[in-house]
């Protein structure tokens, strides 16, 4: 080879697996470790079922000759838009054998979300439940084909639900003998999930196959996963931390995962019990739920992932609790903790293992120790962190520096020892109950109530049980208008138009909003301001 020699990027990154896609992955599960249990299903009132890897690989395969049979090829978009069940899963994963892209969307979105995610991706057909069915067909008249699900994660669909008028998921099981057959291309698109940020529409992030072989090579030993633990799923399948950070990382070592519908308070011990579970993840209403419940002194968890070095948690919950910091686009944990560290409370951990960092102060400088800047990531697109945002070329060239460096909004600070720790979130993104929600987005929304506005600010307010939630302030463009109809206005467009996790739970009226330098909006003593208003439920 010549010494000028150059190698294409995405070639190269396409080498790092070679030979391998999802499907290779399931498949070689299936041959080593075929009785082993890969995913368990675990509904609230009716009975389960466990497939092994061999039964898993069978039943995607069939329902992938199903897919294909519908008319479903190589790069064709498919929404799976349910709450947490087997068949989701079964779905996604035959996509990825037939090449096509899953798009899994957030359940709580109204028909005008949803309309958007199946417009913007240019899904072909879509998968969805009983009760999702009337919502999925109003958002979606233009889409070829629309498949439900018997049931709605276990429970029973009411009569009305079920005059959908639909094909079964059933219909979608073929032959195993006529899945489709293809070259393994590791960066083809294997997965979408939209996430908010600070722009108005949420933004599509494309996750490969590479993608999610990177995350099966790492994950586990991130979080210190073995092929005979178990991983307990309750948290959403359309987002990135119960697809990535748990099901991917049972896949790179041949372990288990039992899926939930949701998270449950009362059953949340009860099931770590019954099934021995090692490793769950941890978000603020989940350690709040699991502490009221009472920590069983026998409990089987030995990993909790969490995004701060807590160790007053590893005393109450009796586990060891393990830093990770990640973000959809990030694929999985860029930043984490190792149990041969330690560490000062509140870090974060270091940066992983095939990942870069950087902290950078407004004025593009790198920040010190002790100062305070935002965190860029560096890895490789398409294989360890995201393609890109498919369709909106502005905004991935917005994420991504021109040399490969992954803005993530997120505000840390520089340690001496070299540790981060976390200050704030970008003042355009709140997180609700784990869920992103961008304040430019609802912003958008309440412009377009028809009220008499002269600004508007969404910021957020502390709340016990979500962490924070959106709340809005609103100076008048009428001083003479009524504040109550005004409210009333705003908070009826913003329940026709944005999932409830997006609405703000009040409106306040200032004549003024306060200022940063050169004169913008200062959200952060907004957020102040608004703690110091009563609290909501």
């Amino acid at each position: 080879m010549s010494d000028t020699t150059t190698i294409d990027p995405a070639t190269a990154a396409a080498y790092q697996f070679e030979g391998q896609d999802i499907p290779w992955l399931i498949d070689h599960w299936a041959e080593h470790r075929a009785e082993h249990p890969f995913l368990v299903w675990e509904p609230k009132d009716t009975e389960g079922r466990t497939w092994t890897y061999a039964e898993f690989a069978e039943d995607t395969r069939r329902v992938a000759a199903g897919l294909a049979a519908r008319g479903v090829t190589k790069g064709d978009m498919v929404l799976i838009h349910a709450e947490n069940c087997p068949e989701a899963v079964v779905a996604w994963y035959a996509c990825a054998r037939v090449g096509a892209t899953a798009v899994t969307t957030n359940t709580r979105s109204v028909a005008a979300e949803v309309s958007y995610f199946i417009e913007h991706t240019g899904c072909v057909g879509a998968i969805t439940q009983p009760k999702f069915a009337a919502l999925v067909a109003e958002a979606g008249p233009d889409l070829g084909w629309i498949v439900v699900t018997d049931d709605n994660s276990g429970i029973a669909a009411a009569p009305e639900e079920l005059a959908h008028g639909r094909d079964g998921f059933d219909s979608l099981y073929g032959d195993a003998a006529d899945c489709p057959v293809r070259d393994r291309e590791p960066l083809l698109p294997a997965g979408i999930l939209f996430t908010s940020g600070t722009t108005s529409k949420p933004k599509a992030v494309v996750h490969t196959h590479a993608n999610a072989l990177w995350a099966a090579k790492v994950n586990p030993t991130n979080i210190d996963l073995h092929p005979d633990d178990i991983y307990l799923a309750s948290l959403p399948f359309f987002h990135v931390n119960t697809q990535s950070w748990a099901i991917w990382s049972v896949l790179g070592v041949g372990a288990t995962v039992v899926l939930q519908p949701k998270f449950s308070a009362s059953r949340f011990w009860p099931v770590i019990e019954q099934y021995g579970v090692t490793h769950i993840s941890l978000i603020p209403f989940v350690i709040t739920a699991a502490l009221e419940q009472g920590v069983p002194e026998d409990h089987t968890v030995r990993i909790g992932v969490f995004g701060l070095i807590m160790p007053i948690l590893d005393q109450m919950l009796g586990m060891r609790v393990v830093a990770a910091y990640g973000m959809t686009e990030l694929v999985t944990h860029c930043i984490h903790s190792n149990p041969f560290e330690q560490y000062p409370e509140l870090a974060m951990g270091k940066v992983s293992p095939g990942y870069e960092y950087l902290i950078v102060k407004e004025d593009g400088a790198l920040a010190g120790v002790g100062e305070t800047g935002e965190l860029w990531i560096r890895g490789i697109r398409g294989v360890s962190v995201c393609l890109e945002y498919h369709g909106n070329a502005e905004a991935t060239e917005k994420f991504f520096t021109s040399d490969g460096w992954a803005r993530t909004g997120d505000m840390v600070q520089l340690m001496e020892d070299g540790n981060i720790v976390y200050r704030d979130r970008d003042k355009d993104a709140l997180k609700v109950g784990g869920e992103n929600v961008s304040a430019r987005e609802v912003e958008d929304v309440i412009r377009s109530a028809g009220q008499p506005l002269k600004d508007v600010a969404v910021v957020a307010k502390s709340h016990p049980m979500l962490d924070m939630v959106g709340v809005a302030f609103v100076i008048l463009g009428d001083p003479n208008a009524d504040e109550a109809a005004v409210s009333e206005a705003i908070l009826t467009t913003c329940r026709d138009n944005l999932a409830d996790f997006k609405r703000p739970r009040a409106v306040y009226f200032l004549e003024e909003f306060p200022t940063a330098e050169l004169g913008k909006i200062s959200k952060k003593d907004l957020r102040e301001l608004a703690d110091t208003y009563p609290a909501l439920d």
